[in-house]
């Protein structure tokens, strides 16, 4: 429907359109995730262009992997407007399609070989059955959530020490770092403002976890975390199950570890 203020929608075209259930759209109002501010005469929710972004972002986010409790707090970040969300939505959406074809051109070629009356290898069919696997799954990736009291001088470090690639950084009205990424390879790590109920190890006094990394040349990679001031927690050693590594901590405490593969 159309009114003075702009194209609505009632929550029975809504769910219809986006393939959720009246009763899930309530659910969000409960929870505060999607509250329409406008109603008809007689109390009915009217859904804007506002809250279709807002509704967009929530979906995205449960694509992602996030709880329902969780995702309150995102939507409201300035991390999470609606052009980082869709710039990520591709990011995801791009990686479905190159698996999408990968798995195409190996069931065209099993295809080609069965109208040759030739049976495809056990290799064939196990790398078939494992990208089938990679698209249909429910869980698509992971994006690693480390806490931080500066994340502008945490970002820095951890490109120009440990050689991460730099992401994105935002910053609030008054220019105050709110959210950064870096990069491993095609890992996502974003860093967190700490507040109260998230503590950087530097203001807990203990990390309560470590981030694994795997390079290509682990002693080369240590050399050049030495060389930047990287403060080096364990030497590199080759272990037990099958690589070589060494650990360091950050400038707040977080701890790292590198590791590549032993030949």
């Amino acid at each position: 429907m159309n009114d003075e203020g702009g194209q609505t929608w009632r929550v029975g075209p809504v769910a219809i359109r986006t393939g959720l259930t009246v009763r899930a759209l309530h659910h969000y109002d409960q929870l505060g995730l999607l509250t329409p501010a406008r109603r008809t005469t007689a109390g009915h929710r009217l859904y804007d262009e506002t809250d279709v972004a807002r509704l967009y972002r929530i979906g995205l986010l449960r694509r992602l992997g996030f709880p329902l409790e969780q995702i309150g707090e995102l939507l409201d970040s300035p991390r999470w407007q609606l052009r980082d969300a869709v710039a990520r939505h591709l990011d995801d959406l791009n990686r479905r399609i190159e698996l999408a074809l990968r798995l195409r051109a190996r069931l065209s070629g099993v295809a080609t070989a069965l109208a040759r009356d030739e049976s495809p290898s056990p290799d064939e069919l196990f790398a078939i059955l494992e990208e089938m696997t990679m698209l249909n799954a429910t869980v698509h990736g992971t994006t690693a959530l480390l806490v931080y009291d500066d994340l502008a001088a945490a970002h820095e470090y951890l490109v120009r020490v440990f050689g991460l690639t730099a992401g994105a950084v935002h910053r609030d009205g008054d220019g105050r770092v709110v959210h950064a990424e870096v990069r491993a390879g095609d890992q996502v790590i974003w860093l967190h403002p700490a507040a109260q109920e998230y503590r950087s190890p530097r203001g807990l006094g203990a990390a309560t976890g470590m981030t694994v990394v795997v390079v290509d040349d682990l002693d080369a990679h240590h050399a050049r975390s030495v060389a930047a001031g990287a403060e080096i927690v364990e030497a590199p050693v080759e272990q037990y199950y099958g690589v070589r590594e060494y650990g360091a901590r950050d400038l707040e405490g977080q701890l790292w570890y590198f590791h590549a593969p032993l030949s």
